[in-house]
Order: structure tokens, then C-alpha cells, then sequence
């Protein structure tokens, strides 16, 4: 028997370095099945955050598809997403650099179809009547605060010497997800209008297309302000089917009859918020059975509901997390993870019920004696309430734990800050655990998968409520005596830098933390950021004519508050989140005298993607940590410049 060693917290040796978290990883994602192939995009950090389409034929054979240097990319609202489709073995796709629209049919080098100046696209799908594509057509050829989205038309015929694309609908803010029933007389797609975001409210519309291209008077078929539909897709009989949250909860309904109907009515939720284009959560088998994804909890599940019976069969797996639900002749492919595996895509046979893994996003081999496993907990916060979140014990199998010592623990905070967090296995996380830190990461209230209520509870509260619950779970944990009260760190990058860095000035209970691109001042970015996020402030914390109410929730105007080191980390090309956040926020933190670093990485935008940035920014970190918490390093890392130390 391997005997253990008694080394204090922080200080444990560990398998899980920092460059086999950025490059060991691999990032899978975006399924997409045309006839007996299935494709999907990876993204590299190893080669320089390329995301690459990948093809599996029916030989059982991966191939690359995009050849270098293209990178399958779209940055329609920044985030992007539906950037390809394959239609009988034709691979239409968006290039990063130039925002192109490209043809390629597999073996054979890439072929331009349109460049249009200042234009971008997203969310493509095929119209095989007219041989064209429609997609939402994002145009900036104006000012930052004038780029104009409609839903348009590519033509994709050789003969056709039309090389710019032709605006179908307009006048709408934003728009999503245009669908065509198999008939191809009728477009669905869904629109919004700010002040909202995707998951506040939106609307389903139906138009039928005229033989030249053109589309009717469009019909509204469901939505509101307060109703957020997503994902309206056709079933195979021509039924239009979509999310909606009008229950409180994301359920799947159609429209039947002239009536919009609920499959099954649930307290889970079968949707997500729609930060980027060509979501999948279900899709059809056939005309009567739906095969589809729901959380409940923090954890998902698979299930086939009966679109005649109403019934739903939930499918057992040891999975927490999928998402990416395609159908192949019958068969179900997804991705799917746990806390002890990676995500992977699955090819589940619908005669022997049996899984095929088609693509592990690392084949990494660590001892499971050094896997941490989230235990799911809810602890009260604020007004009453509870919050969620997943608690990782410091584990590896080379150390045992101190007798009455605590470990420290370093608290999460997701983006979004309408996202989530999930049980999934996460190197990052693993980093931390392995060495002897424990980690909280928090769905605080404001995330989704529990329901619109939970999710609503941010508005107006954003750097109260988000920052309320990482305080109180920390407590939580330092009460049931899990963690060293006095060793508590934050980290949180994007919307999680604002809430990390609204925690570590507003309250006194970490003693350090790492803000990754995250946002300072309030008005400073309702200003400086894109269309997409430019009025979610107005929702997050208030009209924007409330100068005062921006000034008091903006951080970098409570530096004289703030007692406890931080270090900033971010990308010099981050388009969401402007570079003079951090560098605004760190020269003020430097010059009131706390411990302070500021790392910035040329070529990233808003979230790191290569492979060398990933693991200097975690070894500063960890650096920083060690420095301010006191404790020695076992890992090798280059000393890093703090001021103030």
C-alpha cells in the first residue's frame, strides 16, 4: 500500500500541471449529421485555439476537414455559433479572420462563396429548394452602436454570379434560428428586441416562401416580453416545435392546430440561455418520438418523450452533462460527461441500446485517487432563499489530510452571469484539488437550470445577489467546518471578474482573488461593449440614466474599500469586455497600496484559447495564491512581479 504524505495544504505535488490543462484538452462541440457521417468542431488550445470541423464516416474513421490556417468561427453577437452546416457532403463554413463565407467538400482545399465588407453571418441552414442559404446577417458597416442584424440569403449556385446577400426580413433587433419545414414552403425563426436578452423574452415567427426567394407576411405564433422562446424546431410531418419558458420552467411545446400546446409540463428545464446560435437540446427520432435533454438540480438527463402518449422515458446513464442532441437513422448522438469523464461524443444504437464513443475530448490518464468529486449542495443565502453550488474536497492519492487543519477553498463564479456551472470533470478544477485546495463553484441566483424565478433573481441585483451567494456558501462550508475560514479565495472571469471583483470590495471575507477579463466599471462598459450585451446592463442593474446606481456597483470606485490582493488576467483583443477594465482597475488597486499583478495576452479575445496562455495565466495564478496565503509551492513556476508585496 502506497503510504501517504502529511504536507500541508497548497503544497501537494500534482499530476495535473498546467500545461496538461492547456493542452491536453481538447474542446468539442457543435454536432452536426448529414446522412451516415457525423461532424463536430474542435477547438485546439495546441494550435493556437483553431477550432477545426472533423468528420466520422462509416468506416469509423476521424478526419480533419478544415485544413489550416482556416478556423471555423463566427462573431455575430461576439459569441457566435451555427458557423457551419454539411449538405450531402458539402461543408459550408465561417472563417474567423475574414468572416467569409467558405465551400469545401471533403479531401479538397476550401473555395470563397461570399465576402461581403464589414459583414458577418451565423445560424446558417439550407434551403434546398432554392439552392441558398439563410442566416442572420449582422452588418457593420456603421458605427459601433448602428450594426444592423436581419435574417438573409446566400446563393450557393456555381451559375450564380450574385455575390452579396439579400436581406429576407428586418426591422427586428436581433434574430435567431430560421428554420425551413421539410416541405421548404415555410421559415420559422424566432426575433427579439432590446432591452431583453434571448432569455428575458422573444418571439416565433412563421412566414411561408414565395417561389422567388421572398416570404409572406410573417405570423406570430407565440412569445412576449416576458416569455423566452428558443430552439423552434420542424418535426418530420412539418409541426413546428420550440422551448418556452411560460410555465416558469423551459418546456417543450408545439404549435397545433393553431394552438400552442405543452408536450410535458415539468419543473426542469429542457432549454438553455441562448448565448450562442444553433442550441440543441432535442431533436426528432421520427414523427411521434423526440429524443431531448433536461436538468434538474444541476444535473442533466437523457429521455425520449412520446409526442402522441405524452409520456417522457428517462434513459439511466452515470452522465451529468449533455448537450449537442443530434439523431442518426434512429440511432441518438450527443456529448455527454461526469465527474470522473471528459465530454464525449456518443452514438447511442436505438436496437441494442448500446454506447459508441465516437470522440474523447482528452484521453488523459490520472489515478481516480486524485479526482475530486463534487458533492451537490444548497445553503441559505439572503432573504430567506437557498443557493446552489458543487463542493470539491481537496483529493490526491499521495497526500492524506491534516488531523484539525483545514484546507483553504477557493470559491467560483461563472460567467454569464445567466449561465451555469456543471459536475462535468474540469481540469481547471482538478488543478486546484490535486494540490490541496478546496473549491466551491456556484450557481449563484441569476443562473440557469432552476427555473426563470431563480434565474430572475438578479435582475437589478447583479453585483448584490451573485456576490451574497459565493459569500454565504463560503460561510456555509467554514460553519460545517469543511474549510479554513481564514484562507478563502475567489476567482471568476468575465461576468464572475465582476462578481469577484464586487466580493472582494464590497465584502470583507477573502483574503485574495483572480479576476480573468472581468468588468470594473459599469458605465464605462455600458458604453464600450457590443450590440448583443449593449442594454443588458438595463436589466442587470438598471436604466442606464441612474449614473449614481452604476457608480456605487462599479468596483473600481471602491478601491479605498478593497483590502485584499487580486491579479488581474486579460486579453488584449477581448471585444466583450474592453482591455481598460483590468488595466483601469489594476492601477488604482497598485496605487492604493494592495498586493496587485496584471498579466495581458496578445492574439486572445474574450476567454483564452492557447494552449501557452492557458497555463501561465493558472501558474501565476497559483503563484499569487501561494505568496498571499502563505504556503510553498512544489511546482516549478517562474516567480511572478508583484507590486505592493
Amino acid at each position: 500500500m502506497r503510504k501517504k504524505q502529511i504536507v500541508p495544504y497548497g503544497s501537494w505535488k500534482s499530476p495535473i500541471t498546467a500545461d496538461l490543462v492547456g493542452s491536453g484538452t481538447t474542446g468539442i462541440g457543435k454536432i452536426f449529421v448529414d446522412e451516415d457521417d457525423i461532424y463536430w468542431i474542435e477547438t485546439r488550445p495546441s494550435d493556437g485555439g483553431r477550432n477545426v470541423i472533423v468528420r466520422h464516416n462509416s468506416n469509423e474513421r476521424n478526419n480533419d476537414v478544415t485544413p489550416k490556417p482556416y478556423d471555423v468561427c463566427t462573431r455575430v453577437h461576439e459569441y457566435g455559433g451555427g458557423e457551419y452546416i454539411v449538405v450531402d457532403g458539402n461543408v459550408y463554413f465561417l472563417n474567423s479572420t475574414d468572416q467569409s463565407l467558405y465551400h469545401q467538400m471533403f479531401g479538397s482545399l476550401p473555395e470563397l462563396v461570399i465576402s461581403e465588407r464589414n459583414m458577418r453571418y451565423a445560424d446558417l441552414v439550407f434551403d434546398s429548394v432554392r439552392n441558398r442559404i439563410i442566416c442572420v446577417r449582422e452588418d457593420h458597416n456603421h458605427s459601433i452602436n448602428e450594426v444592423t442584424n436581419t435574417l438573409a440569403s446566400i446563393s450557393v449556385s456555381h451559375d450564380d454570379d450574385i455575390k452579396h446577400s439579400e436581406i429576407i426580413t428586418e426591422g427586428e433587433d436581433f434574430y435567431s434560428s430560421p428554420r425551413i419545414s421539410p416541405d421548404g414552403s415555410t421559415l420559422a425563426w424566432i426575433s427579439w428586441n432590446h432591452p431583453n436578452m434571448p432569455w428575458d423574452g422573444t418571439d416565433v415567427w412563421v412566414a411561408n416562401i414565395h417561389n422567388d426567394g421572398s416570404i409572406g407576411k410573417p405570423e406570430h405564433i407565440a412569445g412576449a416580453l416576458n416569455e423566452s422562446i428558443s430552439q423552434p424546431e420542424w418535426s418530420p410531418e412539418g409541426i413546428l416545435h420550440f422551448i418556452s419558458d411560460r410555465s416558469g420552467w423551459w418546456n417543450i411545446y408545439r404549435r397545433l392546430q393553431g394552438e400552442t400546446q405543452s408536450l410535458k409540463e415539468m419543473e426542469v428545464e429542457f432549454g438553455v440561455p441562448q448565448w450562442v446560435f444553433g442550441q440543441s437540446t432535442y431533436a426528432f427520432i421520427s414523427s411521434c418520438e423526440i429524443a431531448c435533454t433536461y436538468t434538474k438540480n444541476g444535473k442533466w438527463f437523457l429521455a425520449i418523450m412520446n409526442t402522441k402518449t405524452e409520456e417522457i422515458k428517462t434513459i439511466g446513464s452515470p452522465y451529468s452533462n449533455l448537450s449537442n442532441v443530434k439523431t442518426k437513422q434512429g440511432d441518438l448522438i450527443f456529448i455527454a460527461g461526469s465527474p470522473t469523464e471528459p465530454s464525449t461524443i456518443f452514438q447511442l444504437n436505438s436496437d441494442d441500446k448500446k454506447l459508441k464513443i465516437i470522440r474523447r475530448s482528452h484521453n488523459i490518464s490520472i489515478d481516480p485517487g486524485t479526482i475530486s468529486i463534487p458533492r451537490i449542495i444548497e445553503f441559505p443565502t439572503g432573504n430567506g432563499l437557498k443557493a446552489h453550488g458543487f463542493f470539491y474536497l481537496p483529493r490526491n492519492i499521495n497526500y492524506k489530510l491534516l488531523n484539525d487543519d483545514k484546507p483553504p477553498l477557493l470559491v467560483v463564479s461563472h460567467g454569464g452571469p445567466t449561465g451555469s456551472t456543471s459536475t462535468e470533470i474540469n481540469l481547471e478544477i482538478q488543478y486546484w484539488t490535486s494540490r490541496g485546495i478546496s473549491v466551491l463553484d456556484v450557481n449563484y441566483g441569476g443562473s440557469s437550470g432552476y427555473g426563470r424565478n431563480y434565474r430572475n433573481r438578479i435582475n437589478g441585483k447583479w453585483g448584490i445577489v451573485d456576490v451574497e451567494d459565493c459569500v454565504n456558501g463560503a460561510l456555509h462550508l467554514v460553519k460545517l467546518g469543511e474549510v479554513n475560514g481564514d484562507s478563502l479565495a475567489i476567482r471568476g472571469s468575465s461576468a464572475g471578474g465582476y462578481t469577484t471583483l464586487c466580493a472582494l470590495a464590497f465584502r470583507n471575507i477573502f483574503k485574495v482573488g483572480a479576476c480573468y477579463y472581468g468588468i470594473s466599471d459599469l458605465g464605462a462598459l455600458a458604453k464600450e461593449t457590443h450590440k448583443f450585451e449593449s442594454h443588458y446592463l438595463d436589466t442587470l442593474i438598471g436604466p442606464s440614466e441612474k449614473k449614481d446606481l452604476y457608480s456605487e456597483r462599479s468596483p473600481i470606485n471602491k478601491t479605498n474599500d478593497l483590502y485584499s490582493p487580486v491579479i488581474f488576467f486579460q486579453g488584449l483583443e477581448d471585444e466583450v469586455v474592453s482591455p481598460h477594465q483590468s488595466e483601469s482597475m489594476f492601477k488604482k488597486v497598485a496605487m492604493s497600496g494592495i498586493p496587485t499583478a496584471y498579466l495581458t495576452f496578445k492574439r486572445e479575445k474574450h476567454g483564452f484559447k492557447m494552449a501557452e496562455n492557458i497555463k501561465q495565466s493558472l501558474e501565476s495564478e497559483l503563484y499569487f495564491y501561494s505568496r498571499i496565503l502563505d504556503f510553498d509551492l512544489m511546482d516549478d513556476i517562474k516567480p511572478l512581479s508583484i507590486e505592493n508585496l
